[in-house]
């Protein structure tokens, strides 16, 4: 990764734990069973990448650009998206471990997390409009001024989410999901 671009090229194995890698480019890329955990890739641009079986735990983003950047079973505890430039900014999430990441104030419409864990992660300030949370654990997840007009959150489950503070028009819930839309009232349901 010494090289400032990198066009075409897939990352295997590499095991980058607790280093930084910044100001570098990586166009059509793809990274398989990489370890790059609590690794500083501040200001670096990712443009149509993929992340397979990679491990990011606690990386830090900050001032990174992600535009179109596809993660597939990965593990990304704690990473804060929300220092990511805004620009472009656009991710997609397949069989992810999200717990305790931040979304906070991201741009983020046409959004896909499907089958995800997302434990307590933050999207307050976030424009969700016509997102999918596919089989997604909200456990604990933080919605608040968040647009979530069209949001599809039918098979999601565990979310707690105040109609009264998050804009929701035409977004999709299933029966079941009620409760979490009602949490606040303390209400029962059966």
């Amino acid at each position: 990764m010494e090289d400032l671009i990198h066009i075409q090229k897939t990352f295997e194995k590499i095991v980058f734990i607790n280093k930084k890698v910044s100001n570098r480019e990586f166009e059509d890329c793809v990274f398989k069973n990489c370890d790059l955990s609590n690794s500083d890739f501040s200001n670096n641009t990712f443009m149509d990448c993929e992340f397979i079986d990679c491990n990011l735990s606690m990386t830090s983003l900050m001032g990174t650009s992600l535009k179109t950047v596809h993660f597939t079973n990965c593990k990304l505890l704690g990473i804060q998206f929300n220092s990511c430039t805004d620009f472009l900014f656009t991710v997609s999430f397949q069989d992810c471990v999200l717990d305790y990441s931040s979304f906070a104030n991201k741009k983020m419409p046409k959004t896909k997390f499907n089958s995800c864990s997302m434990k307590e992660v933050s999207f307050i300030g976030s424009t969700l409009s016509n997102s999918v949370f596919e089989n997604c654990n909200l456990d604990n997840a933080i919605f608040n001024d968040t647009q979530l007009k069209e949001v599809d959150f039918l098979t999601a489950y565990n979310y707690k989410i105040d109609p009264e503070f998050n804009p929701m028009k035409k977004a999709k819930f299933s029966a079941q999901g009620i409760p979490g839309l009602l949490d606040k009232y303390d209400i029962k349901i059966q």
